[in-house]
């Protein structure tokens, strides 16, 4: 009776162990959502606009960047020359033209984000070390500036702007995320809201600049 009882209490200790290593329809979608992102939406991102191969092509300003590390890479082709698109990217700041980007969201990080909807030639100029303002109390040093070319913002990268024809550009952002710790934690809490904001901003350049100055 006591064997009994020993074997039926283990069979039964047993059972339950295996069904808590079942993982609930939670837990599994859980699983299969986040293998998902890693395998698909995550590379999308993270080179949103580029060509194939474009990512390893050299660019001016590549030498401020990280040797090696995560990649993020955004593009966009316009429908304006070169020197017309140059004006708007010279121009971002918080204190000067802004970031064309979601100045509500900005707006309640306290940034006191305003977009210019023209160019101004006072905000035409900067110098490497310069403070490129993201909100009234911080911002990010440059690191790059080749007029026409371009503009680099340490911690963020390279704006860089590239002549495809008499009336046709295309601009590309390409910036380096050091491995270790600062790209996990970029991953973790900057690289979503990083994308969703630049592709806004390169998407309102693409706009101001195929519109013209007003």
């Amino acid at each position: 009776m006591l064997l009994g009882s020993a074997l039926a209490g283990n069979f039964m200790f047993l059972k339950s162990i295996a069904r808590a290593r079942v993982p609930g329809p939670l837990a599994t979608a859980a699983v299969l959502l986040t293998a998902l992102y890693f395998k698909f939406v995550r590379p999308w991102h993270l080179h949103w606009g580029s060509r194939p191969g474009e990512d390893e092509i050299p660019l001016p300003g590549d030498g401020v960047l990280e040797v090696s590390g995560t990649q993020i890479q955004h593009a966009v082709d316009i429908d304006a020359p070169a020197e017309e698109v140059w004006p708007w990217i010279a121009q971002i700041g918080q204190e000067r033209g802004g970031f064309y980007s979601y100045t509500w969201l900005e707006n309640l990080a306290g940034c006191e984000m305003e977009n210019a909807d023209r160019i101004h030639p006072e905000w035409q100029e900067q110098q490497v070390g310069n403070l490129i303002r993201l909100h009234p109390a911080t911002g990010l040093e440059v690191s790059v500036f080749e007029p026409g070319k371009v503009l680099g913002m340490k911690n963020w990268g390279n704006f860089v702007v590239q002549d495809q024809g008499p009336d046709r550009s295309r601009l590309i952002v390409r910036g380096r995320i050091k491995r270790g710790f600062p790209a996990v934690s970029y991953a973790v809490l900057m690289e979503i809201p990083h994308f969703v904001m630049e592709r806004k901003m390169l998407l309102e350049i693409k706009r101001l600049a195929e519109a013209g100055q007003p």
